[in-house]
């Protein structure tokens, strides 16, 4: 047994005040781990010879060709986010629904959904969605807290739904492969809108006054000029996304390369729409540097923390008092999910999976979890960070852009029945765990005493306990002359 003193949990309970402070959390977590480094060095509890692996760690991290498809993600969203594809499927798939009660939420959710597959982040799905609907949901009558409610819970769609930058994330740290973290999630996808969709369905019919449909002069006519537009937004877009997962999913190419292949046709798209402007590459490359370099100082913060947490038996230490969990796998999952939502309160997505899931890991593959349905549940957990009232940045980036007559109050309120919604997911696939393995490739099973290799010469080597002979005579009688007596293979040696 261990004796894994008060060391590791004080490393946990440090960085979590360097936190709360105000520091930010890359610096913070490089500190932490430096300055119990040195404790740790000075009490006899951690071996200096461990800090001398931290410059190959680092330049693991830079030089990491997974890692690239980060800024090639942030760079494809944030082109299409300014080229104004957003606003040309709101307002046709508005116009489209427009005629049923809710027409306008289900074309937030729908829009919102597409957004989160081309752009990646969810602060480009919220704000661009929030600028576009919001005011005309207002206008028309929809009640205030489920029009902002819907926005900021079709915007964190984002994070779910490929090629989202947190699974890129998840798969790094757990080891994985992208393409099959993506597979995985395409599931849980489709059953988050789905729930949302049903969600804004039963508010129609129970509370119709909530969400009205848009009057005639509003949605205009229903025609075929109308159908063809909605298109002629939707088939670029769903083209773009079919290019760029499907080279990934068929091992066409990998998500870097696949990344670059996305950011050529953003290019496209946008150049289609003739806004590919100097400024609009200008900004899009801004974006992409602020992001990239953030989740770089995070990642550095993060592994010199973890290598002085792991050299003073702080796995083992996670380890040992979760598997203790009752109830063991589900028990564990169970724990882990209660613990990261209310990590959600106080950090970001990218701050717990640098931070957590390392943790996590090793006790998870130790219960026999498949890491890949493992981490897109913590994936879909991790998306209430964006909704938690009153930190989650999704109803902040609302703030931001909503009217004044929109109260913060009904912001927060109107976020909850979407945080319960995405909570859902979170137990159906806890307990229905083929919502995530149905995707992925299955291994074959092979029954090895089916097995039969036939060599020239020697006839049939069949499964069982059956062996050639080599041409000597069989081992049931008279062996070799001058030999040993023949060793009966059925029966063990006697001495």
């Amino acid at each position: 047994m261990f004796d894994f003193g008060i060391i590791p949990p004080s490393m946990f309970v440090g960085m979590v005040i360097f936190m709360l402070y105000g520091f930010p959390v890359a610096f913070s977590l490089a500190a932490v781990g430096l300055m119990f480094g040195v404790i740790g060095v000075l009490t006899g509890h951690f071996e200096q010879a461990f800090l001398q692996a931290l410059p190959l760690r680092i330049f693991g991290i830079i030089s990491n060709d997974l890692l690239l498809a980060i800024p090639f993600f942030t760079f494809m969203g944030a082109i299409l986010e300014r080229c104004g594809l957003a606003e040309d499927l709101l307002e046709g798939t508005g116009k489209l629904f427009g005629a049923i009660p809710g027409g306008l939420a289900y074309a937030v959710i729908l829009v919102g959904a597409i957004l989160g597959a081309i752009t990646g982040t969810v602060a480009a799905s919220v704000i661009t969605m929030g600028v576009i609907s919001l005011p005309i949901m207002l206008k028309y009558g929809y009640n205030p807290r489920l029009a902002t409610g819907v926005i900021a819970a079709s915007g964190t769609i984002t994070q779910v739904i490929p090629p989202s930058l947190v699974l890129i994330v998840l798969a790094d740290q757990l080891g994985r492969s992208v393409g099959d973290m993506y597979l995985g999630a395409i599931g849980p996808s489709i059953l988050q809108v789905a729930i949302f969709m049903l969600f804004i369905l039963g508010m129609s019919i129970f509370r119709p006054k909530d969400l009205p449909a848009l009057p005639p002069e509003a949605r205009g006519e229903l025609n075929r000029a109308l159908v063809l537009r909605v298109l002629a937004g939707m088939v670029p877009s769903i083209v773009l996304i079919f290019l760029v997962l499907g080279t990934i999913f068929m091992g066409l190419a990998t998500p870097t390369e696949a990344g670059a292949l996305g950011v050529v046709g953003a290019m496209a798209l946008a150049a289609m729409h003739r806004r590919l402007t100097w400024d609009l590459v200008k900004q899009g490359m801004h974006s992409t540097m602020h992001i990239t370099s953030m989740v770089v100082f995070i990642l550095v913060g993060a592994t010199c923390f973890s290598l002085v947490f792991q050299g003073m038996n702080g796995g083992l230490w996670i380890e040992h008092m979760l598997s203790h969990v009752p109830g063991g796998a589900v028990g564990f999952l169970i724990f882990v999910n209660i613990f990261i939502f209310v990590l959600a309160f106080f950090l970001d997505f990218f701050e717990i999976a640098f931070i957590v899931i390392p943790m996590l890991a090793p006790v998870a593959t130790a219960l026999g979890i498949d890491l890949i349905w493992f981490g897109v549940l913590i994936c879909i957990n991790m998306q209430t960070s964006f909704m938690h009232p009153p930190f989650g940045f999704a109803l902040f980036y609302l703030r931001s852009i909503a009217p004044r007559s929109v109260k913060t109050k009904d912001i927060y309120l109107g976020a909850i029945p979407w945080l319960c919604m995405q909570l859902i997911l979170v137990a159906i696939v806890i307990f229905w765990p083929e919502t995530v393995t149905y995707w992925l490739e299955k291994t074959p099973e092979i029954d090895l005493n089916s097995v039969k290799i036939e060599v020239p010469g020697f006839g049939n080597m069949g499964g069982g306990n059956q062996m050639p002979n080599f041409g000597l005579p069989p081992a049931g009688g008279g062996g070799l002359p001058g030999g040993p007596p023949p060793v009966n293979l059925s029966e063990p040696p006697k001495f």
